[in-house]
């Protein structure tokens, strides 16, 4: 239920070549977001620096784990192995929630290692929504999933994502992890309104939201890269949902050409800012 997301202002994504600098100086970041498989591990969660860093975070702020490894999508339901290791480790660091993306990333063993669009099918409204079932009934905490940004489509879909969104929101009872970069790829990708998007939404069952920044190809491709600032476009979008849900957890993710920790937090003022008008 949405109140399982606590609010907690503006937030990061941790990336390590910024540790000393929080550490030292975090300039009213709130929270950070750990993509955990970087920190699980294997065997028995071996990243000894890593894990260090996030002991240490851990002490000082609160923090989420964010997931790619899930597989909510599939439809032989989730790896139980990886599952059940991501159980012991959020269990060891105790984060606030978890979250993994709305698509599937392999099948008969194999992982593709990309976020591989869904089919918006009632049947795939229910394999999903009972992979999340299955997974809150293993983790015990908190789960959102995240939609993703998309780049084709397919013939066999009845409804449109924003639909497909909020069937699984019904009935697995999840929260959903917002990110507008995405909403906004994807709209330019497959021509539609973000607004339409973001109206048909039950932003009531909104728990975290996700800016990052895009690339647009030279053949018109938007891609969804998290290589550059956030878009004017992705800003307003913002402020539509902070007007309408000034409480919800917001945070900035960088994963490419990663800037200094100082700009990072200029994008998170940018948040402020416009937390404070709405």
């Amino acid at each position: 239920m949405i109140s399982d997301f606590r609010y907690l202002g503006e937030g990061l994504g941790f990336r390590p070549s910024h540790y000393n600098q929080i550490m030292k100086d975090p300039q009213g970041v709130n929270w950070f977001e750990f993509l955990t498989e970087n920190y699980m591990g294997i065997p028995k969660h071996g990243q000894g620096p890593l894990l260090e860093m996030l002991e240490d975070i851990r002490a000082e702020f609160p923090i989420v784990f964010h997931c790619v490894s899930l597989n909510i999508g599939q439809a032989k339901g989730v790896d139980h192995k990886f599952l059940n290791e991501l159980k012991s480790f959020s269990d060891k660091f105790n984060p606030l929630w978890v979250s993994d993306h709305l698509c599937w990333t392999g099948a008969h063993g194999r992982n593709a290692h990309e976020l591989l669009p869904l089919p918006y099918t009632e049947e795939a409204v229910g394999v999903v929504s009972d992979n999340i079932k299955r997974i809150q009934d293993i983790l015990q905490r908190p789960f959102l999933f995240e939609n993703t940004s998309s780049y084709v489509s397919y013939h066999q879909s009845t409804m449109s994502e924003w639909d497909f969104i909020n069937k699984i929101l019904d009935k697995s009872d999840a929260g959903l992890l917002l990110d507008l970069n995405n909403v906004y790829v994807s709209s330019e990708n497959h021509d539609y309104s973000p607004y339409d998007f973001l109206n048909a939404l039950d932003l009531s069952r909104v728990g975290q939201i996700h800016l990052a920044g895009h690339e647009r190809r030279s053949n018109g491709l938007v891609v969804d890269t998290h290589s550059r600032a956030v878009c004017d476009e992705v800003w307003e979008l913002l402020k539509i949902i902070l007007s309408e849900r000034p409480d919800i957890s917001v945070m900035v993710e960088w994963d490419a050409e990663i800037p200094t920790y100082d700009a990072l937090v200029a994008e998170l003022e940018k948040v402020k800012e416009i937390r404070h008008e709405a």
